[in-house]
């Protein structure tokens, strides 16, 4: 059975050298020629770093687990027995290190094995160093970096250290040796000179004809400049579009007008290669996807990946190869592609088109360029979001579909409420739904998106046929920030019109610690949690906080309460004159001042009145027994594992000045823990419980004696062993007991008053 693939042979690099299948060329020695660069692998910059980290993970994986790994195509030209690579050295030169490490490990490094023909005719020095190091290979048992015992051989000249190739393969043997050496060296050999199932592969791929050969390294490495990864690729890509007989005009796209495509794209070098790549990286995804296939942990090359989808193997080969031109030739017009993104989107509320949100430009393409593939730990900085809305983008321009901005606008909206659906594994499922919904704008053919959402989609769309006029309301709405499509917090009626300028106007970041203490003042607006002492409001500092509690995933049910207080607010603000500030001022006073009118206390009139205890960042308070009362905690963040406050404490502490004789109350822990806000000197305690404020009888006999006295003299003080009890006066509404008198205020009054006496 021959081992010879579709353009090359697949052979390793110990096999290369022994007896080869029919057809396949002889190798008795591997000489980099002189035209190529030095070494590079064993640089020590980041990117080198991390290039060569990942490789050799690649070769441990392969040679300690049952994983073969493919190293693609190494092209080269053969002469006499001799290979000379064209493209392909760096892989070589670190797959004769790694058998040279592995055979002085086993003790089996004697220069006479055919592998170890290898050498370099860029440098004399280069050449002779690839000699010395096998003819006077290290003890089997050498400890600590090769590198080291290396350079204190006397064969070692000291110029050498000058030699870059040189310099580069210490660095690279002293990797190998750290990443392998805890590992058997026979295990490995066997595993690295394996010829059946070998465990590191590459297709190699010999240039018969001088001419062939100068001609590909001219196509390959113009202008003299080392042969890149990019141009490797486009040739690589232009054999396999050659092969199955189709676009015979493609090698003079992609090296014509393709190319110029990202000319206005390109970065500070003035090369345009990345840009092309990640542009085709996106292509090849989507391909993959189609496919539903998911780019797994493994870490495969482009040239295998453009494989899999091209080779005659493929029975869809065509179709993709077809969507790939045309994404190329799309772009290819009078018209700039940035114009033709303006034309869509927008990166703010005002003008005309969809708003992208967080996006610095309408280019989509541009984004695409700089970004596709990149990631900033596990998150893609072009975004599942992105990519799924430029995909749109080329389904509507190469297919000629109907009322796109409509169609990118509820895509825009169902992407955004679909984040929790959002992962790559839903991408094979999303790109057909989205390539099916920008042919027939169908919203039910968006099945795996948030159907929360979709529901939403279709409301709007009736609301729009039945008042066509309110669809410029409507699109102001679904571009705020806060709502980024999804209108679960508003009645779809004619009432949107109003209320949406109104809902601009409040949500202004600057009426934010206002707008907390009039959506109370108007109505119970948060978001409970069944079984959980937990509540959400909004926050007088973060947009993301107000996002969680109106949009909620589009659940209509959820948000009932929040919908309704909120239309109330909109309304009396829309009905005002006054400016916005004003208005909201007069909610909030409004309400306080009929609470007091009637010594109605509850917890609403405490957060209303003391805009202290709204300042919490997260929105979230801790209530007791799944109520809100008056035990409540304010969190800065979303969990109770850091520090937070204590509504009614730090409201009372404010109250009487932030005196520096009662600690700041800040508290961690579980909001069922008794929370005590003490006084620096005696240890006095007090805090908030249903029925008034505790006071915690300090340790020392002369401070509790003056507690005593100072509590005698204190209406509603109740005695106790170790605490005392400030009782409000309260009365029973609907079997629920609320303060007739300000805890607050009586609160502050009373701290003063233990201060004074010098507690």
């Amino acid at each position: 059975m021959s081992d010879r693939g579709m353009t090359g042979y697949r052979t390793s690099f110990h096999r290369m050298f022994g007896e080869q299948v029919a057809g396949a060329p002889s190798v008795d020695q591997v000489e980099i020629p002189l035209i190529q660069r030095d070494y590079a692998q064993g640089r020590q910059d980041a990117r080198t770093n991390a290039i060569r980290g990942t490789f050799l993970d690649a070769l441990h994986t392969a040679l300690t687990e049952d994983v073969a790994v493919g190293l693609d195509f190494i092209y080269g030209e053969v002469r006499d027995g001799k290979f000379e690579p064209l493209d392909g050295q760096q892989r070589l030169t670190t797959l004769f290190l790694l058998h040279w490490y592995v055979a002085f490990r086993r003790g089996g490094l004697d220069g006479r094995q055919p592998w170890a023909s290898f050498t370099y005719a860029t440098r004399p020095s280069a050449r002779l160093f690839c000699e010395r190091i096998v003819k006077y290979p290290p003890p089997s048992d050498l400890a600590g970096p090769p590198s080291a015992w290396i350079t204190d051989q006397s064969w070692y000249l000291h110029l050498w250290r000058f030699d870059p190739t040189i310099r580069a393969m210490l660095v690279t043997l002293d990797a190998i040796a750290e990443r392998f050496s805890d590992e058997d060296a026979e295990e490995l050999w066997t595993r690295l000179t394996d010829d059946t199932h070998p465990a590191i592969w590459f297709q190699l791929l010999p240039i018969d004809e001088m001419g062939a050969a100068e001609d590909l390294y001219i196509k390959m490495n113009s202008r003299g400049k080392p042969l890149t990864a990019f141009e490797a690729f486009k040739a690589h890509l232009g054999q396999l579009v050659a092969e199955s007989g189709a676009a015979d005009d493609f090698g003079h796209k992609i090296d014509g007008v393709w190319t110029d495509l990202f000319w206005p794209y390109r970065g500070d070098n003035d090369i345009v290669d990345d840009e092309f790549m990640r542009y085709f990286d996106f292509l090849v995804e989507v391909c993959e996807w189609r496919e539903n296939r998911i780019r797994g942990e493994e870490v495969l090359t482009p040239e295998q990946r453009i494989n899999a989808l091209l080779s005659c193997s493929n029975p869809r080969r065509k179709e993709h190869l077809d969507f790939i031109c045309a994404a190329f030739d799309t772009w290819v017009a009078d018209r700039t592609i940035a114009d033709v993104f303006a034309d869509l989107f927008k990166s703010s509320i005002e003008g005309d088109g969809v708003r992208l949100f967080g996006a610095p430009s309408t280019d989509l393409f541009h984004a695409c360029c700089e970004r596709y593939g990149a990631t900033r730990g596990t998150t893609r900085l072009f975004s599942l979001t992105d990519t799924l809305l430029l995909f749109a983008v080329l389904t509507h321009r190469i297919d000629k579909t109907e009322d796109a901005r409509t169609r990118l606008r509820s895509l825009r909206n169902v992407n955004e409420a679909s984040q929790f659906e959002m992962r790559v594994q839903n991408m094979p499922k999303f790109i057909a739904e989205v390539a099916e919904f920008m042919h027939s704008g169908d919203l039910a053919s968006l099945a795996t998106f948030n159907q929360n959402q979709v529901a939403d989609e279709n409301a709007k769309r009736a609301l729009r046929g039945r008042h066509p006029e309110l669809a410029a309301s409507l699109a102001r709405l679904e571009d705020h920030n806060i709502l980024r499509g999804t209108l679960s917090a508003f009645d779809l009626g004619s009432s949107i019109e109003a209320r949406a300028g109104a809902f601009e106007a409040v949500f202004d970041p600057k009426h934010w610690p206002l707008l907390t203490g009039a959506l109370l003042a108007t109505g119970e607006y948060q978001r409970d949690y069944p079984d959980s002492d937990r509540h959400r409001f909004g926050s007088p500092t973060t947009e993301s906080v107000w996002r969680l509690l109106l949009v909620d995933r589009g659940d209509r049910v959820a948000l009932t309460r929040a919908r309704t207080v909120l239309g109330k607010l909109l309304d009396r603000v829309a009905g005002s004159n006054a400016e916005t500030d004003v208005s909201l001022c007069a909610i909030s006073d409004e309400f306080i001042n009929d609470r007091s009118a009637k010594n109605h206390y509850d917890w609403r009139y405490y957060l209303v009145r003391y805009s202290t205890m709204r300042e919490g960042n997260s929105g979230i308070y801790y209530g007791a027994a799944e109520r809100l009362g008056y035990e409540l905690t304010m969190l800065r963040k979303t969990v109770q594992r850091s520090w937070y406050r204590d509504a009614y404490l730090y409201a009372i502490w404010c109250r009487a000045g932030q005196p520096s004789e009662a600690e700041d109350p800040w508290f961690y822990g579980y909001s069922t823990t008794p929370r005590w806000m003490k006084l620096t000197r005696s240890g006095v305690g007090l805090r908030s419980v249903p029925t008034g404020i505790a006071i915690q009888v300090p340790a020392s006999p002369e401070a509790k004696e003056i507690l005593e006295k100072v509590l005698q003299g204190t209406a509603g003080a109740v005695p106790s062993d170790d605490e005392w009890l400030l009782s409000i006066p309260q009365v029973d509404l609907n079997d629920e007991l609320i303060d007739s008198v300000d805890r607050v205020q009586v609160g502050a009054r009373f701290l003063q008053d233990l201060i004074n006496a010098g507690l």
